[in-house]
């Protein structure tokens, strides 16, 4: 898959920042004009979606960041393999498989029989970026994936989904319920030759940052209500600075008007209208506590960044499982001081980053490890 363009970490970040991207109105740079090199004379804007895209009137979509692949390869630093799966062509739902060394061969079709078909937890990861950018296929994500894989010893699951505006949600959803439903039917005997072999779907967990946080969430919900393939369950789901919102503030949440309208602008963009803002897929908060005992999964991490608007949702999201008499297992809050949304993504040698992976590690791994930064909600 062909490279389109290039990007700085700075950028990087900010296309995942779906708190402190979605700026209130007054914030916004001039949006661009009627013409660019890239279109026709009097293709006017129709939405500015900063800093991720542009809608012109006539559908044409201009992203600024984002876009960005790299091919499936084994993974010199850590010795992780990959290989991309087309789930369906038409629509460019597929996945990016990961197995740790030394599982898979270098050709990256087949497992390694010396392997002895150890088995793994199976990771499901949808990535962040809006609903509007980004892909599985992206270095940042390519990364991080190949050091998840690596540091937890899991074979992971990379979800690259339909986006918007071009495919307004629910298709995302849809995508990753589909791809979650792939990932355990080709866990079967005979079939996907990586997931046969080492995938252990009684370890099975999701995960996500940002966008992709909201996503796992509602995987979760949606697994409670229909049941997965072959009567598996989800261990754990991590949401890593999941991107929430709601009608009315949280507690240490902003309060200021025009950022809210904004951000209600933003989500309406993103979904057409079709969900609001109180509606539970982006605001689970507002659930009754009946509504939670739908959640199926047996742990839940959340993760918060200090410096993120979003932090004081992803805050209240795990004080209102834990409130509502969730009964299926513990809930964790994880915050790091001091930091911005996603800020693992674009300093992952950090050493907050490298604490953050041990945790999201430790999750998985079911350690009881004490770590300083953890918090009580």
């Amino acid at each position: 898959m062909a490279a389109a363009g290039s990007l700085s970490p700075a950028l990087l970040l900010l296309l995942n920042m779906a708190g402190a991207l979605l700026a209130p109105r007054g914030a916004l740079p001039p949006a661009p004009a009627s013409t660019d090199a890239g279109g026709a004379d009097g293709d006017d804007v129709d939405f500015f979606f900063f800093p991720f895209l542009v809608l012109y009137k006539s559908g044409r979509v201009r992203r600024f960041m984002g876009t960005d692949t790299v091919p499936a390869s084994t993974d010199p630093a850590t010795g992780v393999a990959s290989r991309d799966v087309i789930l369906d062509a038409a629509s460019g739902l597929a996945v990016r498989l990961y197995l740790p060394s030394p599982l898979a061969t270098t050709t990256n079709r087949t497992p390694d029989i010396t392997g002895g078909g150890e088995r793994l937890p199976l990771v499901v990861f949808y990535h962040g970026g809006a609903f509007v950018t980004e892909s599985a296929f992206s270095p940042t994500y390519h990364r991080y994936l190949n050091a998840l894989a690596s540091r937890a010893r899991v074979l992971a699951v990379s979800v690259e989904y339909r986006l918007a505006p071009e495919h307004r949600l629910p298709a995302a959803y849809d995508d990753a319920w589909a791809a979650l439903r792939w990932a355990l039917a080709n866990a079967r005997p005979g079939a996907d030759p990586w997931l046969s072999w080492h995938a252990d779907t009684t370890r099975l967990f999701l995960a996500g940052d940002s966008a992709g946080g909201n996503i796992a969430h509602n995987m979760a919900m949606r697994a409670g209500r229909e049941g997965l393939y072959g009567g598996a369950a989800i261990r754990g789901v991590a949401l890593l600075d999941p991107y929430f919102w709601g009608k009315r503030p949280v507690p240490s949440e902003t309060d200021d008007g025009e950022t809210r309208r904004w951000k209600e602008r933003t989500w309406s963009f993103v979904c057409a209208g079709r969900y609001g803002v109180d509606d539970p897929v982006i605001n689970p908060v507002a659930m009754p506590p009946e509504e939670w005992a739908r959640l199926a999964v047996g742990r839940v991490l959340v993760t918060v960044a200090g410096k993120d608007v979003l932090a004081a949702r992803g805050r209240a999201y795990a004080r209102a499982l834990r409130a509502s008499g969730w009964w299926r297992g513990e809930a964790e809050l994880y915050e790091t001081p001091g930091e911005y949304h996603v800020y693992f993504l674009d300093k992952p040698d950090s050493e907050k980053a490298a604490m953050e992976m041990e945790v999201v590690v430790d999750f998985i791994n079911g350690s009881q490890r004490n770590l300083a930064l953890r918090m009580d909600a």
